[in-house]
Parts: structure tokens; sequence; C-alpha cells
């Protein structure tokens, strides 16, 4: 389990991050701080792998302790989440090796997918002593878009479609091979709401990635059953 830390003075919104993430696998919640000397006390006497850290603190600066944990040379990732948009944080925080930046306020779509390719790159790195550039250009072609991999146009994805959410779909939909499946068993499967399911169906549908059959029973609404089209049958 990757452990993370919490970095945030409004109780509200610690709260709100801290159940954001008990919804994401392997990750487990360390500590949750409302100061930076809380913080620094944590790291300096347990092992974290990962912190949530706000920049706007009371009289301190969550950029601040990014800079005292790259002075002391402690080997912790960092994701910024924050109010704060200015161009210089951001680019200040990239500089001093934060790998994501969320600016307040963010969908858990977003939040999910910053800890996805967190996880991506740390279990890669864990599994293995080096790694080989091929290796490498992946994890870098995955931060900039989970979905490059899949052959799918996400980076045209409309506007109210998430790049995660259609690539973790789009996993669960690949597994099933050529049985037809139905939102609702999606939806349970995956933790995301049936309805958020059916929508990223109907856009692969329009994409051309699926096939749908609809079923008319004697009572109630038609049922839509999907099935990923066999490309073995184009010309």
């Amino acid at each position: 389990m990757i452990k993370v830390m919490i970095v945030e003075d409004d109780p509200m919104v610690r709260e709100i991050n801290s159940r954001f993430l008990e919804k994401v696998d392997g990750f487990t919640l360390a500590k949750a701080a409302s100061n930076l000397k809380e913080a620094k006390e944590f790291v300096s006497k347990n092992k974290i792998d990962l912190i949530l850290l706000d920049v706007y603190l009371p009289k301190e600066s969550g950029l601040d302790f990014l800079k005292w944990l790259r002075k002391e040379e402690k080997i912790i990732d960092i994701i910024l989440i924050t109010a704060d948009k200015s161009r210089e944080s951001v680019q200040e925080a990239f500089r001093f090796g934060a790998v994501d930046y969320l600016i307040k306020p963010f969908s858990f779509e977003r939040f999910k997918e910053a800890l996805f390719l967190f996880k991506e790159r740390y279990d890669r790195f864990k599994k293995n002593e080096t790694i080989e550039q091929e290796e490498l250009d992946k994890l870098i072609i995955s931060s900039k878009n989970t979905a490059d991999v899949k052959k799918g146009n996400t980076d045209l994805l409309e506007k109210g479609f998430n790049k995660y959410t259609y690539t973790s779909i789009w996993d669960a939909i690949e597994k099933k091979g050529d049985e037809y499946f139905v939102a609702e068993d999606l939806a349970e499967q995956l933790g995301i709401a049936r309805v958020t399911v059916r929508k990223y169906l109907e856009y692969m549908d329009k994409e051309g990635r699926l096939t749908k059959l609809i079923e008319y029973g004697k009572v109630g609404r038609p049922q839509h059953r999907y099935r990923i089209v066999d490309t073995t049958l184009s010309p």
C-alpha cells in the first residue's frame, strides 16, 4: 500500500480529501496534518510515499515545505492540491519535483487520475532496479495521456469526459472479450455511477469501438447491451 499524508488546514477539505483517498485502491492515509510543524514532525519519524499538499496554509506556504523536503533529501513525492493557480506557484512546484498539481475545486475523477498515474510510476520503479528507455518512454507518455497506449483518440475527448474514467471503463470492457454486457455491471465493478458509465458507453459506441444491441422486454424500458467491436472482421 502507498502511504499518504494530507497537509491541509481546512478541516472540511481535509475530510473530503481523506474520503476521496479511501475510494482509490492501493493507497492508505497515514496522517492528516493541519500545519507544517505537524507535517515535519511526522515525516521525520515515519515513512511516507506521497504527500497531498496545500499551498495556502495559515502564515505558511506548502511550497516552503516542498523545498524543505528536498533540502532534507526526503524521498517523498508531492501532489499539490490548492486554490493557488498563479503561474509562479505552478512553475515553482514542478521545479522542486511535484508530480502533479490539482487546482481547487477539482473533480473526484481528476483526483483519481492523479493517483492512478502516480501509482503506475511507483509500481514500475518499485518492481525494477534498472529501467530501459522503452519502459521509461511508456511512463512519460502515460503521464501525458493515460490512454495513448489504448489506440483511442482520448486527446480529442469531448468536454465533460475524463481520460482516466475513459481508460478505466475501456480496460474493464477489454477483459470481457466478445461477450455482451450492460452498463450496470460495469458500474458495480468499477464503483462508478451508472449514469456516468452509460454516458461513456454511448460515446464509445459513437466512436465505433462498441456495438450496441437493444433488447425490448414486455414491460419497462428497453435494455442496452454492448460488446466490443470485432476488428478482425474489418477489411
